[in-house]
C-alpha cells in the first residue's frame, strides 16, 4: 500500500525526541523515584472561575456547532484584549480561533507556504515546530540562537540564510527552550530584514504573560510598518495553566484571516462554544495565576543557577520568561541525550536533552521549573553529585 509524502516527511518528528521522558515514566512506573522535569506543565491547576465558565456554558447547552472563525463573544473579547496591550485598533475580523496554539501554527504555515518554499526558524526551537514545517511541504532553514546574544534571534544571522526561496520568519518570543525574550531593538532589526525581502513574521507568543519581573514583551504586531506581514499565535495554555482546554488563536491581516478561513474550516470547523465562552470570559482581565507562576519560576531558576553554575563545570542559563532552564554540560564531554539518559539511571533526575530542539543546543539539557520547590532543589542536588562523580 502507498502512503502520502507527508508520512515519510514527518516520520522522524513524533515521539522519538520525548526519549528520555519515556523512559523515565516507565522507571516510575516501576516504582522509581523520579523527579520529572521534562515537561512545562503548568505548577497550578487553572483558575477556578475558568472552570466554573466552562461548566456553566457547558449546562447552558453550549455544545452545538460553532463556526470556522470563532464564537462571536470570544472575537470580540480578543479584539478589546489585543487593541489595549497592543496601542492600536484590532478588530474582530482579524482573528481565527482554534484548539490551541499547535492547531493555530499548523493552519499559519499550511497558508503561507508550501512545497519549494523555506521557513526560516531560530535553532534552538521547540520540539514540534520542525514537524509543522515540513508538514506543509516547506523546507526548514536553521538560524542559529547564540548564547553569547542571550538567544535572542539576530538580523545579520537570519540575513546571511535569506535565499529566492525564503518565504516565512518564524519568530517566538518568550522563546522555548531558552527563555529568550526579543527587544524593540531586536525586532525593528529583523523586521527590516522581512521586508527587505517580503517575508511573512510568524510570532508565537504563548509565553507573552510569562515574562519574568522586570523584562518587557515586545509584539512585532506593534511595530506600524510590520502590521501588514505579521500573524501572531497565542492561547490560555500557558497564561491560564490550562494546556487541556486546547483554546487558541491568531491574529494577523483581515485578508490573511479571510484566505485562511476556508483551511481553517476544512480542518475544524469551528472550536468549542463552551470553551470559547470561558476563554472569552478569562481573558477579559489579567490572568489571576500567571503572574504567581512567573515569579516561582523566575526563583526556581535562581536557586539551580546557585546550586550548579561551576560545579564540574557546568553553568545555568537563566530565562527572562517562560517555564525552563538550560544546563550547559558541555564541559562533562557528553552529548546532551547521553547526559540525560545517564542521568535518569544514576539518579532519577529526567531533563530534556538539548538535541530535541534543534543542533544549536548540543551538550545542553532544558530544566522544567515547574515542579515544587522542594523537588527542584533535591534535583539540582543530585545533578551537582552526578557530575562531580562524572567531572
Amino acid at each position: 500500500m502507498k502512503y502520502a509524502p507527508v508520512t515519510e516527511r514527518l516520520a522522524s518528528l513524533g515521539g522519538a525526541k520525548w526519549g528520555v521522558h519515556f523512559r523515565a515514566r516507565a522507571l516510575a512506573a516501576q516504582g522509581r523515584d523520579i523527579i520529572e522535569l521534562t515537561i512545562g506543565e503548568p505548577d497550578v491547576l487553572p483558575p477556578q472561575q475558568l472552570v466554573d465558565d466552562a461548566v456553566s456554558a457547558l449546562r447552558a447547552g453550549r455544545t452545538g456547532y460553532s463556526n470556522g472563525r470563532g464564537e462571536a463573544g470570544l472575537l470580540a473579547a480578543l479584539s478589546a484584549r489585543y487593541s489595549q496591550r497592543r496601542g492600536q485598533v484590532i478588530g474582530a475580523d482579524q482573528f481565527l480561533c482554534l484548539p490551541g496554539t499547535q492547531t493555530v501554527l499548523y493552519l499559519v504555515l499550511s497558508a503561507l507556504a508550501g512545497s519549494g518554499d523555506e521557513v526560516l526558524v531560530g535553532d534552538p526551537m521547540y520540539a514540534t515546530y520542525e514537524g509543522v514545517i515540513r508538514a506543509c511541504g516547506a523546507s526548514m532553514v536553521p538560524v542559529p540562537l547564540h548564547a553569547e546574544n542571550g538567544f535572542r534571534m539576530q538580523a545579520a544571522d537570519v540575513e546571511a540564510r535569506i535565499t529566492a526561496q525564503s518565504r516565512v520568519l518564524f519568530l517566538n518570543s518568550p522563546h522555548n527552550p531558552t527563555g529568550a525574550v526579543l527587544t524593540h531593538k531586536d525586532l525593528a532589526e529583523l523586521g527590516e530584514v522581512a521586508r527587505a525581502h517580503d517575508l511573512w513574521i510568524l510570532s508565537d507568543e504563548v509565553y507573552e504573560d510569562l515574562v519574568f519581573p522586570g523584562i518587557q514583551f515586545v509584539s512585532p504586531m506593534e511595530l506600524p510598518d510590520l502590521a501588514d506581514r505579521v500573524i501572531a499565535a497565542a492561547s490560555i495554555s500557558k497564561s491560564h495553566a490550562a494546556p487541556g482546554f486546547r483554546s487558541g488563536w491568531c491574529v494577523g491581516p483581515a485578508e490573511f484571516i479571510n484566505r485562511a478561513l476556508p483551511l481553517a474550516e476544512t480542518m475544524l470547523f469551528g472550536n468549542q462554544p463552551f470553551l470559547a465562552d470561558a476563554t472569552a470570559a478569562a481573558i477579559s482581565q489579567p490572568s489571576p495565576v500567571a503572574s504567581g507562576m512567573a515569579q516561582r519560576f523566575q526563583a526556581r531558576a535562581v536557586m539551580l543557577a546557585g546550586m550548579l553554575d561551576g560545579v564540574a563545570g557546568l553553568r545555568v542559563h537563566r530565562p527572562d520568561a517562560g517555564m525552563f532552564a538550560l544546563l550547559d554540560i558541555r564541559s562533562m564531554g557528553m552529548g546532551g541525550e547521553a547526559f540525560a539518559l545517564a542521568l535518569l539511571e544514576a539518579e532519577g533526575v529526567a531533563t530534556m536533552p538539548g538535541e530535541s530542539f534543534g543542533a544549536g543546543l548540543a551538550g545542553w539539557l532544558r530544566i522544567s521549573l515547574t515542579r515544587p520547590d522542594a523537588e527542584i532543589a533535591e534535583a539540582g542536588h543530585r545533578i551537582a553529585r552526578f557530575a562531580t562523580q562524572r567531572g
